[in-house]
């Protein structure tokens, strides 16, 4: 067994001496959340029963403290556990008499509130609770799970762990679970866990490092045994040879906008491509046809991947696509038609979550980066799963009528609705150039705040990493990309445009903000000037733009491009005569990109910024010198000499800009475009004509 495939104890005792019980159920939950091939992003869950002080009556009482509902046990503080009494949870095993009553006993859980600790429980409490132990894990470890979705999983489960596991078969989580469970582990104390028939693996003990013990040693135990006993090679080898990996990324980039552009007609997606090793071997193989219909077997992972995935040949036309995406569709509404109860919530998004692409790899689409992303780890669980059950067994997913049951649970439909409202940006892609100075970044800062995936370009490494990076800490990294590039390059800005599709899916709204200022008399403007504004804010803007367009129109959902001119657009300065003409030449090849794009749906509109001096690249060089000597003025005396000079008497910052960007980027401003908005404080010369 490579050690690759066997999980390392990451146990401190130094550190662990240190903490007091929930501080110890943190720790350990943290360290099995921070390994996938433990538990999958949001999965699992962990608890301890602990001694504390009754604040009604001041008498010691035993609190469970479990993951909370919706929590990761990997990222989760401590204000993440749910804790309620003990003995208020024991009596409602006094309550419960039917299985119709399991989502009544959910609720119930309301009134073992400790503390009133507003954490909700999660489905899974009662199973933590009912267990005679302290402390309990639950995790999904692809090796366990393995043997648990395996058609004769009760068998190896005896013969890999002997009599010191039990097994239970597979049943929705809940309170009767809860008490099967607890009275197995009651009726055999030998027993250190439980297998749970295409599930998951319960494990327990006194303490909390004992229990982290015994988690790790089962999941290796069954990871040695099914490396040791799997029939090689996996998936029956291979049918179809991977393609090299320039032109997995080149299929990946025509599929990816192909499929968004389809299946986000009523809600935007964003996309995530995988072309690892494991999916590969999956997507290649002699078994994919057989077991990508069968689904997953663990519901954490049935509910981020849906019911099945969808097959894509790598070199599916358009034409290709419609019939497979429709005929997803259709059989989703079949499904769902057919397992349907009376009180079932309306049917959901029918379009796939995973697309398998032989010779490519993985494609996964959601409403946001982190989920489509976490889409793909639960699957790649799921491949893991299947290579370990097919090489010893026969995989087994859910049936359908439980995987619906699941899916469309009450519960999780209560849960749903109970999530924030979407941002106005959700599921958009954001592409803005001259990223990193001030007036790109207050745009992103914005677009981000707005719930948008957003790349920065610039052409300074330095300052991109910078600020990329900040963003990443504020609002995920997940959301933002930086990437190199200079407009005047047509390579550079073809390959900047590639990334953002590979890296989201497509794009949505492109910000031609890039720029640079160099003024000088006419008589003094030399043709290297000139031509180095026209290459930057000339050539810059069209490429941009055209790349831009181009990948707008392929998706087929609209979008909108926004260029970021100047009041020099439509008011002529003195002194800047290659500036002001090419600031003009933006303006009038944004109004021909609106009059191209209205039939398609991407609306072009123009900002124009005066005088936005703090925190601008252009306003830190020659330019300012040149604007100061220009006003017969100190350098120091600008910003108040362009803050007087305006109608309103205020000053301009990048966030105004943004703003205005904000207004033409948003469903805000749908009916406009061809328009120019002037973010100046009021210049008369610049008024619209």
């Amino acid at each position: 067994m490579s050690n690759s495939a066997t999980v390392p104890s990451l146990w401190d005792d130094a550190k662990a001496a240190k903490l007091d019980e929930p501080g110890l159920l943190l720790y350990r939950s943290n360290l099995l959340g921070a390994d996938l091939r433990i538990t999958n992003f949001g999965g699992g869950n962990t608890s301890a029963k602990v001694v504390a002080k009754d604040p009604l009556t001041g008498e010691p009482t035993t609190v469970l403290w479990v993951k909370g509902s919706g929590g990761d046990i990997g990222s989760m503080k401590l204000d993440g556990f749910a804790t309620l009494y003990m003995d208020r949870l024991e009596s409602l095993k006094g309550l419960y008499k039917s299985l119709d009553q399991e989502d009544a006993m959910v609720h119930a859980l309301n009134h073992c509130i400790f503390d009133l600790n507003p954490r909700a429980p999660s489905i899974d409490t009662c199973l933590h609770g009912y267990v005679p132990y302290p402390h309990v894990d639950h995790v999904h470890s692809d090796a366990v799970i393995a043997i648990a979705a395996s058609e004769d999983s009760e068998k190896l489960t005896r013969e890999i762990f002997g009599d010191e596991m039990g097994y239970l078969p597979w049943q929705r989580p809940g309170i009767d679970l809860g008490i099967k469970l607890g009275e197995m582990a009651k009726k055999n104390p030998h027993y250190v866990g439980v297998v749970l028939g295409s599930h998951g693996l319960f494990t327990w003990g006194q303490t909390a490092k004992e229990c982290y013990d015994t988690t790790l040693r089962i999941i290796n135990k069954a990871a040695v045994w099914l490396d040791r006993n799997a029939v090689k090679p996996a998936f029956k080898g291979a049918k179809v040879e991977a393609l090299p990996e320039s032109e997995r990324r080149a299929a990946a980039l025509r599929l990816l906008p192909e499929i968004r552009g389809r299946i986000s007609k009523h809600e935007r997606k964003i996309g995530h491509f995988v072309d690892s090793p494991e999916v590969l071997e999956f997507v290649n193989s002699n078994m994919l046809e057989q077991l990508a219909p069968l689904g997953t077997s663990c519901p954490d992972h049935f509910l981020r991947t849906k019911i099945r995935p969808l097959i894509v040949p790598h070199d599916a036309d358009g034409a290709a696509l419609d019939t497979l995406v429709e005929a997803y569709r259709a059989d989703y509404a079949s499904y769902y038609e057919r397992c349907k109860h009376a009180d079932s919530p309306a049917i959901r998004d029918p379009n796939a979550v995973i697309y398998l692409v032989p010779r490519v790899g993985m494609l996964s689409f959601a409403k946001d980066k982190a989920t489509a992303r976490i889409a793909a780890e639960f699957y790649v669980n799921a491949i893991n799963v299947m290579r370990g059950a097919s090489g010893v067994s026969a995989y087994k997913g859910l049936p359908e009528q439980e995987a619906f049951n699941i899916e469309y649970w009450l519960l999780e439909e209560a849960k749903l609705s109970r999530m924030p409202k979407p941002k106005s940006l959700a599921g958009r892609v954001a592409f803005i150039t001259g990223g990193a100075g001030g007036i790109g970044s207050a745009i992103a800062s914005k677009l981000l705040s707005e719930g948008a995936c957003v790349v920065l370009a610039d052409i300074d490494q330095v300052s991109l990493n910078e600020v990329t990076a900040g963003f990443a800490k504020t609002y995920g990294r997940d959301n933002v990309r930086g990437v190199k590039m200079d407009v005047t390059s047509e390579e550079a800005v073809v390959q900047a445009m590639n990334e953002t599709a590979l890296a989201f899916g497509g794009v949505d709204i492109v910000v031609n903000n890039a720029g640079i200022t160099i003024a000088a008399p006419v008589e003094d403007t030399t043709l290297d000037l000139w031509n180095k504004n026209q290459a930057v804010m000339g050539t810059g803007y069209f490429l941009v733009g055209r790349e831009g367009y181009r990948l707008l129109k392929r998706q087929n959902l609209g979008g909108s491009m926004v260029f970021i001119c100047s009041k020099n657009a439509v008011a002529a300065s003195p002194g800047a005569s290659a500036y002001c003409a090419v600031k003009a030449g933006e303006l009038h090849l944004a109004r021909c990109m609106a009059l191209e794009g209205a039939p398609h749906g991407i609306r072009v509109n123009v900002v124009n910024p005066d005088a936005v001096l703090r925190g601008s690249k252009i306003w830190q060089g020659p330019w300012r010198e040149q604007r100061a000597a220009s006003l017969r003025i100190s350098q120091d005396e600008l910003e108040e000499h362009y803050r007087k000079r305006s109608l309103l008497q205020r000053s301009v910052y990048p966030e105004d800009i943004a703003e205005g960007v904000y207004f033409f980027a948003s469903d805000l401003s749908n009916k406009s475009t061809g328009n120019f908005l002037n973010v100046d404080a009021g210049n008369a010369a610049s008024f619209t004509r």
